[in-house]
């Protein structure tokens, strides 16, 4: 097991909890120099907030940890690659390294569609495919269920 997969574990475990709840399944992890600071899930309809997305709470649950302004040499690991939306506040946090499970080729803006870092002024370091199949499979399931 690397640290890697074990934070994206605990991402999916927060993925599925999202899911339990009738929430879209995506989850995150905050971690900072190996110790987690935040870790959540997707709240969208609990909240009655669009903007509640995992990688979003996860980030506003961890600033007042850290008593400063941005995230940097902190990591998020999510289940979902990260729409435009959180990319941008990925970035804007000036976080290190994202990493995210399912690549998403319509609403992602990572590796796909407006690739959000390519144009940042702060450029984080992605990694997606990690636990790939498990995350796919939690969101497929769910979208199958609202169909």
């Amino acid at each position: 097991m690397t640290p890697t997969s074990d934070f994206m574990k605990i991402a999916l475990h927060r993925a599925r909890q999202a899911f339990d709840q009738d929430e879209v399944p995506v989850g995150a992890v905050l971690v900072y120099q190996g110790r987690i600071l935040s870790e959540v899930h997707n709240l969208c309809r609990t909240l009655n907030d669009a903007t509640a997305h995992a990688e979003i709470l996860a980030i506003r649950a961890a600033l007042p940890q850290l008593g400063q302004p941005f995230l940097e040499n902190c990591d998020l690991y999510v289940t979902l690659e990260p729409c435009a939306h959180c990319a941008g506040a990925i970035a804007l946090m000036r976080m290190r390294c994202v990493y995210f499970g399912a690549y998403d080729p319509k609403g992602g803006a990572v590796d796909h569609g407006a690739r959000v870092f390519e144009h940042s002024l702060h450029k984080p370091q992605a990694m997606g495919g990690i636990l790939e199949t498990e995350s796919a499979a939690l969101l497929k399931e769910f979208f199958q269920k609202h169909r």
